[in-house]
């Protein structure tokens, strides 16, 4: 008997708990997450933008052979630096200097010949003008006197020709830099036209970087033309690979004009002395800009999302409710910050901090 009401106990129990179980559940609750926010506003600050930049000297030249010959004597060694009109190779001038020697004779004999036929025409001319030959005489020998000095013209050409050909036996550096890689050895036949070495000019060196067509389309939208770009672009900071700077500052010089293709982008050129010779032709490094973002909102990139080749901000309403909105941004090129051009407000609030972390319509607490 007592099993039976102890039984019955069990079951009013767990009946009473079963009934009651729906009381006890909580519905969950919309979720509330906290994110750093910021309102809108516009301001002016000066701030770096940064290009990846390759180094080569505004002098550099390719030094190649203008003649067929032996290389009887290389001048120099891999990284000497040099001075304009140093020899730098020498090939075997013999058949030059033969070549030489049988033009200037041929000069001098046509220049004997010449003379001989002035003489007879200046004898012919008075001849004639006794009446003791005939006028077809007279202009014959004229006529052999202006072709003798054709022929002193030609053979002067030749003796001219025969001398650049024997120059161009002593190879010279056309200017004042650094010897590159030396290509042939003594003894190796060079052909008219083969590369020896490259001289890298180091007195001013030349830093090439790529605007974006963007950058560039607003560069020339507010100064109106490239050339202006030039005279007022400020002092530029060359930044070496360890983040290290160099003293000397440089100035944009020119730009290409032509949008590449397949990047999209115009190359620039700045000009940095080199007094000290620290910078050397295909040096990588760093060109950094000092610009000036006028009336601009500027937001965190912790702000940013990218989606492809999208980019959005998080807009927190007056409901707290997150909602995405594409953007137009620069970056301002200190590696923290982005100037929003268009698709927000000034006095519009956003996400400034997590956004990647941000769903559509998430409630956000700040």
């Amino acid at each position: 008997m007592k099993s039976q009401a102890v039984a019955k106990m069990l079951y009013a129990a767990l009946a009473f708990g079963l009934v009651s179980l729906p009381s006890c559940i909580k519905m969950p609750e919309e979720q509330h997450t906290s994110y750093e926010t910021l309102k809108l506003t516009r301001e002016t600050v000066t701030a770096p933008l940064t290009w990846s930049a390759a180094v080569r000297g505004t002098g550099d030249v390719s030094i190649v052979s203008r003649r067929t010959g032996t290389l009887n004597e290389i001048k120099v060694r891999d990284g000497q630096r040099v001075k304009a009109g140093e020899v730098l190779f020498v090939l075997d001038s013999r058949n030059a200097e033969n070549n030489m020697a049988h033009a200037q004779a041929d000069l001098q004999t046509a220049i004997a010949n010449r003379d001989n036929a002035k003489l007879e025409a200046e004898s012919n001319k008075e001849l004639a003008e006794q009446g003791i030959i005939s006028d077809y005489l007279l202009r014959k020998s004229l006529n052999v006197l202006q072709s003798a000095e054709a022929q002193v013209t030609q053979a002067r050409a030749a003796v001219r020709d025969a001398e650049l050909q024997l120059n161009f036996c002593t190879i010279k550096s056309p200017v004042d830099g650094l010897v590159g890689n030396i290509l042939p050895h003594v003894g190796d036949v060079i052909n008219e036209g083969s590369m020896l070495t490259r001289v890298a000019g180091v007195n001013n060196m030349e830093a090439s970087f790529s605007l974006t067509e963007s950058q560039v389309h607003a560069i020339v939208s507010e100064l109106g033309s490239l050339d202006e770009i030039i005279k007022v672009t400020p002092p530029l900071t060359f930044k070496f690979k360890d983040g290290s700077e160099y003293q000397e500052k440089g100035r944009v010089t020119s730009l290409s004009g032509m949008v590449d293709r397949q990047t999209g982008s115009i190359t620039c050129y700045a000009t940095f002395p080199n007094p000290k010779g620290e910078l050397f032709s295909g040096m990588q490094g760093s060109v950094v800009m000092p610009i000036e973002w006028e009336n601009v909102m500027l937001v965190p990139l912790t702000a940013i999302v990218r989606i492809q080749d999208k980019v959005l901000v998080y807009k927190v309403g007056a409901d707290s409710l997150a909602t995405g909105a594409l953007v137009e941004i620069e970056e301002l090129g200190d590696g923290t910050r982005a100037a929003i051009i268009s698709g927000a407000e000034e006095g519009e609030t956003i996400v400034a901090k997590g956004a990647a972390n941000v769903h559509e319509k998430d409630r956000v607490i700040w």
